[in-house]
């Protein structure tokens, strides 16, 4: 993703050089120097007092030593919660204020003496400022969230890691005029009205999940909503959110997420396994679409279609992708990464679960021939040239850099052959 930058000195005024901050490179994070986190939050309650220009986050994290810890005595003691332009506004461990904490390289970092402690952090952030369009941002007079891989660290103080798995509460309060749909994670568990115009929405997500994973959409949205009922008789509600003008254009797109509910559950066996599955199209997305725990954020591209504007390729990729992050509630949510160099597992292995999917549907190969196409296209010039890489990385700078050909579609060729090799 390239972001236009603003120079740091636009005026060629030389007296403003000496004023530029210094460039400094990223770290190199190593494979081999992984180590569990020294603390685990087991449960995390979010509230948001939501503004396009003003969004108030207060964070409450319920944290526990880890076990499989091994460090000193002083480092078991430190908590750091990662953070990316953020500032903590008050910190209070256990009901009480704290004041002994420090900031390190953006990083929030307490020292805990107990096992186990409720720290809450109250920030406030201006989504509209959010250029990056990572974390919280506002877009097209609506609020939305991409936290994959590093953006929760922009919302709230937080391990912001894969192999730290927490069930989330949130609770979000917004003018109804503005907003009048608030959207998270997992099931919504109650909502009302509040005062001077506000409402509320509070959502629970029973199953543990890295931050990466967390979802937030508020907006002026309306639903195309279809039932699916699971092989174990669960009924779930299926929402596709979109802006209204383009409501008319949501129903392969329903089509082919019932596919892909049944068909996970007679290939695999994967039921769904939350009461609602909601998807959210917008055309100012900046990603290609987001598996977010039981809120799937889409850029219209791949949700849109009908037969006035959409081609055979438009149908099928609209059925492909909307299959490939429904698979990912299994391959990547449910069972997700111990750390970004596996990523690979994930996402190579949903390509491939999407790439069964859809030869399944549409023939075995057709769609064969399709893939070994895209493979010769994009990942053998990748292998080729000065960006070849493993599908497990040794290092890296910026884990953003690693979403490439090679780590899906050779990822994906990689487990086709462990799958062929074992028989299944």
């Amino acid at each position: 993703m390239d972001i236009a930058r603003t120079p740091t000195n636009p005026s060629g005024n030389p007296e403003l050089a000496d004023a530029a901050p210094t460039p400094h490179e990223p770290p190199v994070i190593q494979r081999r120097d992984y180590r569990p986190s020294a603390w685990l939050v087991p449960e995390t309650r979010l509230d948001f007092a939501l503004g396009l220009e003003d969004t108030r986050v207060t964070a409450r994290l319920t944290v526990t030593r880890n076990p499989a810890f091994e460090g000193s005595r002083d480092e078991s003691r430190t908590l750091r919660l990662d953070g990316d332009g953020l500032t903590a506004q008050t910190v209070e461990v256990d009901g009480a204020r704290y004041g002994d904490w420090e900031m390190d390289d953006g990083d929030l970092v307490l020292t805990l003496t107990g096992e186990a402690h409720t720290v809450e952090i109250v920030t406030c952030i201006d989504p509209s400022a959010n250029t990056a369009l990572m974390g919280l941002f506002a877009t097209g007079g609506m609020l939305c969230t991409q936290c994959e891989a590093e953006g929760f660290r922009r919302i709230a103080f937080f391990p912001d890691r894969p192999d730290v798995l927490s069930t989330y509460t949130v609770r979000m309060s917004a003018p109804r005029d503005l907003f009048p749909v608030l959207l998270s994670n997992g099931n919504k568990v109650d909502e009302g009205e509040g005062v001077d115009g506000e409402h509320w929405a509070e959502w629970h997500d029973p199953w543990p999940k890295p931050s990466y994973l967390f979802a937030l959409v508020a907006g002026d949205l309306v639903a195309n909503t279809g039932h699916f009922t699971t092989a174990g008789g669960r009924e779930v509600e299926c929402n596709i959110w979109v802006r209204e003008a383009d409501l008319g254009r949501t129903d392969h797109a329903m089509e082919s997420l019932h596919r892909a509910m049944r068909w996970d559950e007679e290939t695999f066996g994967r039921e769904y396994d939350l009461d609602l599955y909601n998807i959210v199209a917008v055309s100012d997305f900046n990603m290609g679409a987001m598996e977010n725990k039981g809120l799937n954020v889409f850029n219209t591209k791949y949700v849109l279609a009908d037969n006035d504007t959409a081609t055979d390729a438009d149908f099928d990729a609209v059925e492909g992708v909307i299959a490939h992050e429904y698979f990912h509630n299994w391959s990547g949510n449910r069972v997700t990464c111990r750390d970004w160099f596996q990523l690979s597992l994930k996402e190579g292995f949903t390509v491939l679960r999407d790439q069964l999917f859809s030869q399944d549907m549409r023939g075995e190969a057709v769609k064969r021939i399709e893939d070994v196409r895209i493979l010769r296209a994009a990942q053998f010039p990748e292998d080729a040239g000065p960006l070849a890489h493993p599908i497990r990385p040794d290092s890296y700078r910026e884990i953003s850099n690693f979403y490439t050909a090679t780590v899906y579609n050779k990822g994906a060729e990689v487990i086709r052959m462990m799958r062929s090799m074992a028989g299944t």
